[in-house]
């Protein structure tokens, strides 16, 4: 299959969008998503597979990036979440390492300062944030505390006068390696309750580390965090970050953010299987002429237009203001096994060309299995849905 000499924009149906959701939104949203498209091509799809056998992040494209403006969309720009959504699977769609750069930045960093913080620290913070001026992190998950965090931190802030002392590791933190300031959040030994603190990535006994070898999300800069004695002004702790309750404020939304990259992963593996599948020759006639093959491709379809409907759904009750905890957990669990099943399928499609990262569709098989596992497993998204229908807890 020669990518350069195949048109996929030919095709019927050339966004994917079986449904046309994208009609949903305003015609200024409209005009807004074709920008960011037309970006997204010309800045990002070119360089992701290199990228990402690499390992690297493109620097070169933050400033880019921030000349977009793409960084909270709903709360400071007025779009609606369901545009932000459809924004957020078209980022995933060109590339889900940039898609979880933007995620890491933008919705939990910059969600957790717009979430937590008090108006004196916003004012102080966000301008550069917004700007990409200073690049975020979002410090949570350690290395023996991933589902079981909530109470299981063991980070800790102890307050010392017009200062808190930090001490305890991070682990998986994206962005980590290379961002100015991360959102820490630690327990306090006073009251034993998780508080956020925005750190200075500079400040002495703050160190990350790279995580190397993953499988996934390769161009993301995950790392391993430690905190000796890191000496933090209290008026960097986050005001109204005081328990682990607040935080699920930032997580909540994120959520809902992961199932939208479920939306668009899928979409990436609709795009790549269905063109190689009309270009690629077998037996003498296109791969497509097969009912076998055609039989997965709408199955790649209907997951993805399953996760996109109740994601459009999810959407507008967020909007609305009526969204619930354990709606954005069933989308996440849903999204993200639909979205198993449809690369896995894509896969399948592209043969031996699957597992080779030339073709595209192993960057997206590989790319779905993080996807898959952060912001909370399939398992825990799925009893805390459990929990909400039967009023029963299964999560011991």
């Amino acid at each position: 299959m020669s990518n350069a000499a195949f048109d996929a924009s030919t095709l019927p149906y050339a966004d994917g969008d079986f449904y046309a959701f994208e009609q949903m939104l305003t015609g200024k949203e409209q005009d807004r998503l074709a920008e960011v498209r037309e970006f997204l091509a010309r800045e990002v799809k070119p360089i992701a597979v290199d990228c990402w056998n690499r390992a690297e992040f493109p620097m070169d494209l933050i400033p880019k990036l921030g000349e977009l403006d793409l960084v909270s969309p709903v709360r400071r720009q007025g779009y609606s979440n369901l545009f932000a959504g459809m924004l957020h699977a078209e980022v995933t769609r060109a590339d889900a390492s940039i898609a979880t750069f933007m995620g890491v930045h933008d919705g939990l960093f910059t969600g957790s300062i717009e979430a937590l913080a008090s108006q004196e620290q916003q004012d102080a913070w966000l301008p550069d944030i917004y700007s990409l001026k200073k690049i975020g992190a979002f410090g949570l998950t350690e290395p023996l505390g991933g589902s079981d965090v909530a109470g299981g931190t063991r980070t800790t802030a102890r307050r010392d006068g017009d200062n808190w002392i930090l001490n305890g590791a991070k682990r998986w933190i994206g962005n980590a390696t290379f961002s100015d300031w991360v959102v820490i959040y630690a327990k306090d030994v006073a009251d034993n309750q998780v508080k956020a603190f925005l750190v200075d990535t500079t400040l002495p006994g703050y160190s990350a580390s790279k995580i190397e070898n993953k499988i996934s999300l390769r161009t993301v800069q995950n790392a391993d965090i430690v905190l000796d004695n890191v000496v933090v002004p209290d008026f960097f702790k986050l005001a109204n970050g005081n328990s682990f309750r607040d935080t699920n404020k930032v997580l909540k939304v994120t959520r809902l953010a992961v199932a939208w990259q479920a939306v668009g992963l899928q979409l990436a593996a609709f795009d790549v299987a269905r063109a190689y599948a009309v270009e690629r020759q077998q037996f003498g006639r296109p791969l497509a002429a097969f009912q076998l093959v055609q039989d997965q491709l709408v199955q790649i379809l209907g997951n993805t237009v399953a996760s996109m409907g109740m994601m459009v759904r999810l959407a507008q009750l967020e909007d609305a203001g009526i969204a619930k905890d354990e709606q954005s957990a069933l989308a996440k669990a849903f999204t993200t096994a639909r979205m198993r099943e449809s690369v896995a399928m894509g896969r399948s499609i592209l043969g031996g060309n699957g597992i080779v990262t030339d073709y595209g569709m192993a960057k997206v098989f590989s790319d779905a299995e993080a996807i898959y596992s952060y912001e909370g497993t399939h398992e825990i998204n799925t009893l805390v849905t459990g929990r909400a229908i039967t009023g029963v807890s299964a999560i011991v």
